[in-house]
């Protein structure tokens, strides 16, 4: 037996000087780490379960709740803002005749008058105008009429074309053109200056 050998050691234990006992790792610390890594996990388990249980009594979990929910649009009695129109006693309008029939500004303008509206110049229709319209009539004004007073002259003899010109003042021009019989009648206009100025119904967004 070797000086290196323990008392009481011998057979596979023995030191002979050039081979070592191959000693075993006690099992009990195998058990050990294995019920450390058990605990954690289940630790780790019982936390993520006490999260959720949090997030459905506390409403953590409302954007999953909003996406399954769904979308509700606005009804279709939502409206836009009214659109807002000049009155006819805001509007001067000036008439010419470019028709071969005399007296015929004279009359639109006394018809015209008796509706509410300013009257301006009444005479027959510049060379540049005359008997070379072919419609009923036609509108003239600055860029601002198309959406103010053309729309609402507009009413009193449907069918008007529309062209605007360089003026910076607000009044308007009617020139009866070739075609021209009657403006429409007061009830016929009221209606359509009436449906004008409704509120119209606000653009889904669904």
């Amino acid at each position: 037996m070797s000086m290196l050998t323990p008392p009481g050691m011998g057979g596979k234990y023995r030191i002979t000087g050039n081979t070592y006992p191959r000693m075993r790792r006690p099992r009990h610390r195998r058990k050990l780490v294995l019920s450390v890594t058990a605990a954690v996990v289940a630790l780790g388990l019982a936390g993520w379960g006490t999260l959720q249980i949090v997030d459905v009594f506390t409403g953590g979990n409302k954007q999953a709740n909003a996406a399954d929910r769904p979308k509700v649009c606005p009804s279709p009695s939502a409206t836009a803002a009214a659109k807002v129109l000049p009155k006819p006693a805001a509007i001067k309008v000036n008439i010419y005749n470019a028709t071969p029939r005399s007296g015929l500004a004279k009359a639109a303008a006394d018809e015209l008058k008796k509706r509410g509206f300013a009257i301006g110049k009444v005479d027959n229709a510049p060379a540049a105008y005359d008997k070379k319209v072919p419609g009923a009539g036609m509108l003239l004004g600055g860029p601002a009429a198309m959406n103010g007073s053309f729309p609402v002259l507009a009413t009193q003899l449907p069918g008007a074309a529309q062209k605007t010109d360089a003026r910076r003042t607000a009044d308007v021009d009617l020139i009866i053109g070739t075609k021209f019989k009657a403006f429409s009648t007061p009830a016929a206009a009221a209606t359509a200056l009436t449906a004008l100025t409704k509120p119209a119904p606000a653009p889904s967004s669904c």
